[in-house]
């Protein structure tokens, strides 16, 4: 049921990006879906390119995301958004905790970014190999794009669209809803968690980053678990995306000479004391919280 309203939320999304391109170029059906195509296979050739693939990005991602979530919570298992959190917000302690474990889990991450990225598959799986890199390359000239800000107001509506949006949507989805139901049909909620983890970062279809985008699931996946309350995943989420779009904008400014988007500096020692105060705050996190009603895992 989850899977069917994420593809009826897909088509949901798709048919509203038409109707905006219908009532505002004046397109056809079939010219509409062909400037989408376009649109995201090179942006840069619309006038307004980065601002129609900003809007295409956020109206897609709340109609895969956010409202299948909402609509299988409501309708399947007729549950109101309060009940994803069993704990109110007011009563978990140390959310600032949760705002430095992110940021300071960073540069641990990126090693295991440049890691995964020099993975190499068998060489029977060679043709494989190469495809996955050529779609890797694509996307990332398509992420370079839509980073590239040229005003302050680009980067207020970066940070709607790759921080705010995925944050709830995501959440919602792979923590409140995907994670709880593995954690209740497996009875462990460290499986629960990992599995939604590898299904979260599997959704986004960039494999040479599979396994860094599968352990910040994870680290979401136990501050829910810890918190009990949905609202703390989100804003995990939300940091973490939100630093990098603003550390990107800094550096573009000339304000910082760190380039947060460089995997390849980033020493073995500097990754292990990352990993080490990470490691520590999320303890504390856990020992401040861990007394307190834990996150719902069954009906």
């Amino acid at each position: 049921m989850l899977i069917g309203f994420v593809l009826l939320g897909s088509v949901i999304s798709t048919l509203i990006l038409f109707g905006i391109l219908i009532a505002i170029k004046g397109l056809d059906p079939a010219e509409a879906q062909a400037y989408l195509m376009e649109l995201a296979a090179n942006p840069t050739k619309a006038s307004n390119g980065w601002y129609e693939l900003m809007t295409l990005q956020a109206v897609n991602h709340l109609g895969s995301f956010l409202l299948p979530a909402l609509l299988y919570w409501s309708v399947i298992e007729h549950r109101t958004w309060s009940q994803f959190s069993p704990r109110p917000l007011h009563l978990v302690t140390g959310l600032g905790l949760v705002v430095l474990a992110v940021i300071t889990f960073m540069p641990f991450d990126g090693l295991i970014i440049e890691w995964n990225q020099n993975l190499h598959l068998p060489q029977t799986l060679a043709p494989l190999e190469q495809w996955i890199r050529d779609k890797e390359k694509g996307l990332e000239g398509v992420t370079k794009y839509l980073t590239t800000f040229k005003t302050t107001q680009q980067l207020l509506i970066a940070m709607l669209v790759i921080a705010v949006i995925p944050a709830i949507g995501e959440e919602t989805l792979f923590r409140g809803i995907l994670q709880r139901n593995l954690s209740y049909w497996t009875g462990n909620v460290h499986v629960g968690i990992w599995v939604a983890a590898a299904l979260f970062s599997a959704i986004h279809v960039q494999f040479l980053g599979f396994f860094p985008r599968m352990l910040l699931g994870a680290l979401f996946g136990y501050l829910y678990l810890w918190s009990g309350n949905l609202w703390v995943a989100i804003l995990a989420h939300f940091v973490n995306n939100g630093f990098t779009v603003l550390m990107v904008y800094l550096y573009q400014r000339k304000v910082t000479s760190m380039n947060i988007e460089s995997t390849e500096v980033v020493p073995v020692a500097g990754a292990m004391i990352s990993l080490v105060i990470t490691a520590g705050l999320l303890y504390v996190f856990w020992r401040t919280n861990a007394h307190k009603t834990s996150v719902d895992t069954g009906d």
